[in-house]
C-alpha cells in the first residue's frame, strides 16, 4: 500500500468513526470542500445528489433525524489508488418503530486525503407475504 492509499484508508476510518458516533463535523471534516454525497434514492439515476459541506449537512441531519439509532456494523473496507470501496450492514429503527437491516456499499473518490465523492447503494428489502 503506497502513502496516498493508506492516507485515503485513515479517512475512511475517520468518516466510519463520525458515522458511529453521528458525529456531522467529524464526518464532514473528511470531505473536501466540494465533495458529493450521493444518496440511495433520488430523482436522478445517481440518487440525489448534495455537493458541498452546507448541503451533505442537511443530508446527514435528515439521515440521523430518520433513523435516530443508525449504525452501520460488519464494515470492509479497501482502496486502490484514489478510489475505495466499503461495504456494510445499515441497522436502526425507522421514527414508526420499524426496525431495518440492509447491506450496501460505498463507493469512494478521493483528492489529497479528503473524500471528494462518496456514492452510496444498498438493497431493497422486499417481504414477500408468508
Amino acid at each position: 500500500m503506497n502513502a496516498d492509499e493508506t492516507r485515503n484508508i485513515a479517512v475512511m476510518d475517520r468518516l466510519s468513526a463520525g458515522f458511529a458516533r453521528h458525529d456531522v463535523d467529524a464526518i464532514l471534516d473528511c470531505f473536501t470542500d466540494d465533495g458529493i454525497f450521493d444518496i440511495t434514492e433520488g430523482p436522478e439515476p445517481w440518487g440525489e445528489r448534495f455537493q458541498g459541506k452546507a448541503e451533505i449537512r442537511k443530508a446527514l441531519d435528515a439521515l440521523f433525524g430518520a433513523l435516530t439509532d443508525v449504525q452501520f456494523v460488519d464494515a470492509t473496507r479497501w482502496v486502490s489508488g484514489g478510489r475505495g470501496v466499503s461495504e456494510w450492514t445499515c441497522v436502526g429503527t425507522t421514527v414508526k418503530g420499524r426496525p431495518i437491516r440492509v447491506k450496501g456499499v460505498d463507493l469512494f473518490e478521493f483528492r489529497n486525503g479528503k473524500v471528494t465523492r462518496k456514492d452510496s447503494y444498498f438493497k431493497k428489502v422486499v417481504r414477500k407475504n408468508a
